[in-house]
């Protein structure tokens, strides 16, 4: 028997609210874990600084792969096809620069 879909509230405050801006992100992993590390780079700055960190497990990040893949879709069905800077090809990280890990 099917179990019915339980209704989640979802709270969101007013510091998340605001977002986080990234235009880099590094990610690692081990057998039991996915660590992305959302940091941000200036021109010309010899660093970056990381803003966010999120941990998840093996199947919640290959969730989240499918799911950033499905709404990219629907983004370039409504808005046209997402240019990646530099490239001529259509791989690579949605903008952002890969770290070593990625």
């Amino acid at each position: 028997m099917e179990q019915p879909k339980q209704k989640l509230n979802v709270e969101l405050g007013e510091k998340e609210a605001e977002g986080i801006y990234s235009n880099m992100v590094l990610i690692s992993h081990s057998p039991s874990e996915f660590i992305i590390d959302f940091a941000r780079v200036m021109p010309g700055a010899p660093k970056a600084k990381i803003f966010s960190r999120i941990v998840m497990t093996p199947p919640n990040a290959k969730a989240l792969l499918e799911t950033l893949d499905r709404n990219v879709k629907m983004y370039e069905e409504k808005h046209g096809k997402v240019k990646l800077a530099g490239r001529s090809d259509d791989t690579g990280g949605i903008g952002f620069k890969q770290g070593p890990e990625a």
